[in-house]
């Protein structure tokens, strides 16, 4: 059975203007991510600053998230690493916390074999009951996760069951869903491609564009599910303006802008992120009031 189905928050976390984590604000945001329809809230990911986060805060934020869900929606937990020792122990603390699953983003840096990202993946799969996905996402962490690779993985380990794809690349997503056969879901980690991956047997898209506008992120994979795909499709091109300008910087810098904007109070961003350029934040109100989001 699939972690979830529909539109999952990567969501951003928020923080004082000494850099501490917000989790008072972030159980709010939580809670208004559920109220609006998100189908899975994914903690501590790319968006979540997961990389600059220390491992307290890291494993609070899970548990902080847990709490706040409810059991409404699950809870998947970002707890990739480049150590695999230390992502090892994440997804242990995420298992202890009580959260649905795991999100592994491949090991960046170490550029990795695919015989070592089979190894790495393997090594925390036997340490855990936890559902996995596979998070492949080569701009960031500058290793590829081949098809063959994820669907080894799938048919290996019991507990990986899925896989968030955001190497752009539509040829590759085919393949490996041909490849897999039904032995892997699919998320889309990419906003502007989540019609065409629910079209390759997607079931769902881990989302940046939830942060700011969560109705119509899951309305997209909804419409789709339940057979209106020129809703779905008019929904997805729709959005595409806003996603641009949500990725004019390196994520989670214009998301976090775009929050601010709608005076979601999130704070800022730690180093080496930093605030968005004069021009771009211009831009992303432009491309959110065209949209219809409201600005404080």
């Amino acid at each position: 059975m699939a972690i979830f189905k529909g539109a999952g928050v990567a969501i951003i976390t928020p923080m004082y203007a000494d850099g501490k984590v917000n989790f008072e604000r972030l159980e709010q945001l939580i809670d208004e991510q559920i109220v609006n329809n998100t189908d899975a809230i994914i903690i501590c990911g790319t968006t979540g600053e997961s990389s600059t986060l220390s491992e307290p805060e890291h494993v609070e934020c899970i548990k902080v998230a847990v709490s706040a869900a409810k059991k409404r929606v699950p809870v998947i937990a970002g707890t990739g690493s480049n150590d695999t020792q230390t992502a090892v122990y994440l997804t242990k603390e995420a298992q202890n916390a009580g959260a649905d699953g795991a999100l592994l983003v491949s090991p960046y840096y170490n550029k990795a074999t695919q015989k070592g990202l089979i190894a790495h993946y393997s090594e925390i799969a036997k340490n855990t009951d936890l559902p996995l996905i596979l998070y492949n996402v080569q701009s960031r962490t500058g290793v590829n996760i081949a098809p063959e690779t994820a669907v080894t993985l799938a048919k290996t380990c019991d507990n990986v069951v899925a896989i968030k794809e955001a190497s752009g690349s539509i040829a590759q997503v085919a393949k490996l869903m041909s490849l897999a056969e039904g032995c892997i879901d699919l998320y889309s980690g990419n906003d502007d491609q989540i019609v065409p991956l629910l079209s390759l047997g997607g079931i769902g898209v881990i989302s940046v564009l939830s942060n700011v506008a969560p109705k119509y992120t899951h309305d997209i994979v909804a419409s789709f599910m339940e057979g209106d795909v020129a809703k779905s499709r008019a929904m997805q091109l729709r959005a595409i303006p806003l996603i641009d300008a949500l990725f004019s910087e390196v994520n989670p810098i214009p998301v976090k802008m775009a929050m601010n904007l709608m005076g979601k109070d999130v704070g800022q961003l730690r180093l080496p992120l930093t605030t968005m350029e004069e021009a771009n934040a211009k831009k992303l109100a432009e491309a959110m009031k065209a949209f219809g989001l409201s600005l404080a």
